[in-house]
């Protein structure tokens, strides 16, 4: 995978923090999806040849995941993906709650009708996905799903008008992801999580905060629970 600037990465301050921003998004990606294993090691000059990028940039993206909790650095052993554990899981699913509850609160005094109408739509496009089942494709359809359930996610908070808890609440879900796509590879959707989604839509475009806040928060810890009675379970093997 070659990542092309269409100049030397390393030319420009501007140049160097948006490839840094892009490897870090690339790498985000693998690692959420799951093609980065958690404890992986991430050698620099594997991921240099691979995305074909100097080391500084390459350096950068690694430190800004480390801050996010998706790599940890081993002192001199360099750097890896960070371990899944259950006590990681059990403050992501808290501050899940906290913060996107918050967040959608602030989204449903500030949200206008064009905000209403993206959270039906993306609503719509993640309901008309078929359950998710164990088979062949079953990669690509938690892919598709993950997708549009992230969209859906997002576009309930996007009106909050608080970039840096977006940009917390985005991390955090995709903290949490990693950790639902280990659910998810053994165990389909399952009906409740459609309706949980609908209600939540529900009260959120009729504005009833309280109601819209506390059926999220419900959401996000049913999700976290059964999460970690799976990884419980796998742990226990």
């Amino acid at each position: 995978m070659t990542i092309s600037t269409g100049k030397d990465p390393s030319s420009t301050q501007a140049s160097g923090v948006t490839l840094a921003s892009t490897l870090a998004q690339r790498l985000r990606e693998q690692i959420t999806e799951g093609r980065l294993t958690p404890g992986t090691k991430l050698h620099l000059e594997d991921l240099k040849e691979t995305f074909g990028v100097s080391l500084s940039p390459l350096r950068e993206a690694l430190s800004r995941l480390s801050g996010e909790g998706f790599v940890v650095l081993q002192g001199q052993r360099g750097y890896s993906v960070a371990p899944v554990s259950e006590a990681n899981l059990r403050e992501v699913t808290i501050l899940r709650m906290e913060m996107e509850s918050f967040a959608l609160r602030q989204a449903i005094a500030c949200g206008d009708r064009q905000w209403e109408g993206g959270i039906v739509a993306a609503l719509h496009r993640l309901n008309s996905l078929p359950p998710t089942t164990i088979s062949k494709s079953r990669t690509e359809e938690i892919d598709e799903w993950e997708a549009e359930h992230r969209q859906f996610h997002l576009a309930l908070i996007s009106a909050c008008q608080m970039p840096l808890l977006l940009q917390f609440c985005t991390t955090l879900h995709d903290l949490s992801d990693r950790y639902r796509r280990l659910f998810l590879e053994k165990n389909p959707t399952d009906r409740d999580v459609q309706e949980e989604h609908i209600a939540i839509a529900n009260a959120t475009v009729t504005r009833q905060a309280d109601k819209a806040a506390d059926l999220l928060r419900q959401h996000i810890e049913r999700t976290g629970t059964n999460v970690l009675k799976s990884l419980a379970e796998n742990h226990s093997k």
